[in-house]
């Protein structure tokens, strides 16, 4: 017997990964904000409201914008929090905060359902091909009864015990990941000004000491200083660093680095600049140094 998921949010992440879900042959039912995106699923069938896809199912998946965005669809009147059957497992898979995250959990376990925390690493690109790591965290037995779903979505999981932690996790990956392209931003930026090719310092970087996937990709986008099209709108990314920063404020730890990176999106945004890539914020320390923040004939 097919298990039944709710999928709730078909945005640049959630579509593909709806899709692999129906191409793994789950009974997939699909609901977004803004209507008409069910037929990119095929196989899957439409729900007229978030309570509507989760009546009878197994596991209810969410991958939204933001907080706000999970409340309304747990929460709202028409939510999924009152719909989902006693037993039944909500999987939120969106970057949120540890607030509400803790919020989720609790209200889940007082419904009778399980609740995980399951973020993920990886661009739209990597939900299409299953390429992403996930970050489960949640009770041993919910998140060993969802492998089969993780498994058609990533290409691996990392458990982190508990769900805020899963969450935090996740939030201070994003805040590693923008504290790199800083780097990047200011080191490239000496290179331009002083007449040292910043694409054979980059190759440099990266086939030696610095080879990771964020340093290749996101060092190219700074060398190319071209931020658009948007792989993850500069938006959501100045969303992510105000977690880290009110999670981190939470324990007390300071995150100097996240402030810089937070003010340089905000200028970034203030200079009209809404549609470009997170990584975009390396406009403004290409125009500090003196530098057109984008290349001649670039997008901007």
């Amino acid at each position: 017997m097919r298990t039944t998921i709710a999928f709730l949010g078909l945005g640049s992440m959630g579509l593909p990964m709806a899709r692999n879900l129906a191409r793994a042959d789950f009974d997939v039912r699909v609901w977004n904000r803004t209507p008409g995106r069910s037929k990119d699923v095929p196989g899957a069938r439409s729900a007229p409201t978030p309570a509507a896809a989760c009546e009878g199912v197994a596991f209810a998946l969410t991958m939204l914008a933001n907080d706000p965005a999970v409340e309304g669809v747990v929460f709202g009147p028409d939510g999924i929090l009152a719909a989902l059957p006693r037993g039944a497992c909500h999987i939120g898979m969106s970057t949120i905060s540890t607030a509400l995250c803790r919020r989720l959990s609790e209200a889940h376990a007082a419904a009778g359902h399980g609740f995980i925390a399951a973020p993920v690493f990886g661009r739209p690109e990597a939900a299409e091909g299953r390429q992403l790591w996930i970050l489960p965290g949640g009770a041993d037995a919910d998140i060993a009864r969802a492998a089969p779903i993780f498994a058609a979505l990533g290409k691996g999981t990392f458990p982190m015990g508990t769900a805020p932690k899963a969450t935090l996790a996740k939030l201070l990956g994003n805040f590693l990941i923008v504290a790199t392209i800083e780097s990047l931003g200011e080191a490239l930026a000496v290179a331009e000004k002083a007449e040292l090719d910043p694409a054979k310092l980059l190759e440099l970087f990266t086939g030696t000491l610095f080879g990771s996937p964020v340093v290749q990709n996101y060092g190219q986008r700074v060398v190319d200083a071209v931020f658009e099209p948007a792989g993850f709108q500069l938006a959501l990314g100045l969303k992510d660093v105000n977690l880290a920063l009110r999670a981190a404020e939470e324990v007390g730890a300071p995150l100097p680095l996240g402030s810089l990176v937070r003010d340089r999106m905000l200028t970034t945004l203030a200079h009209g600049h809404a549609r470009y890539d997170w990584s975009g914020f390396v406009s403004v320390i290409r125009d500090a140094a003196g530098l057109p923040p984008v290349r001649t004939g670039a997008a901007g």
